[in-house]
């Protein structure tokens, strides 16, 4: 399925990323959940300089050499297609009704409902609950 692009034998560390760069070079960056503290950002393995082609996914693989493979949904794999010139299509008239003119009715108001005021209740204090057999139990234990 694959095809080797570059022979480059990397061998991979734990907790690092490697991956084609834009100049085609083979890149490491640490991962987020790596494991351990180390440099941040980007370092060069191998320089390869991979020309890359469209509608291929490029990669490293178990051995470490640079892959591609062909993707199966690829914007490189449609082609335009070159076709006569079309004489754009007729439209028909199109059929003008007339309708009827109703007499419109005048809206309804709606009467304005009264605010209703309830009165609340004075809200009363809480209460401390009396204290139980198992409560003066625990705060015995603690001391």
């Amino acid at each position: 399925m694959a095809t080797v692009v570059a022979k480059t034998a990397i061998k991979r560390e734990k907790g690092w990323l490697y991956f084609l760069d834009k100049k085609g070079d083979v890149s490491r960056a640490k991962m987020a959940r790596g494991g351990g503290k180390g440099p941040k950002g980007r370092e060069k393995v191998v320089k390869v300089g991979v020309d890359r082609k469209g509608g291929f996914l490029y990669f490293i693989d178990k051995n470490g050499n640079v892959a591609k493979v062909k993707m199966k949904r690829s914007v490189a794999k449609k082609t335009t297609r070159k076709t006569a010139a079309k004489k754009p299509a007729r439209r028909k008239a199109a059929k003008k009704t007339t309708r009827k003119k109703t007499a419109k009715k005048p809206a309804r108001r709606k009467a304005a409902k009264k605010k209703v005021s309830k009165k609340t209740a004075a809200k009363k204090p809480a209460r401390r609950k009396a204290a139980t057999k198992k409560t003066v139990r625990r705060k015995a234990a603690r001391r």
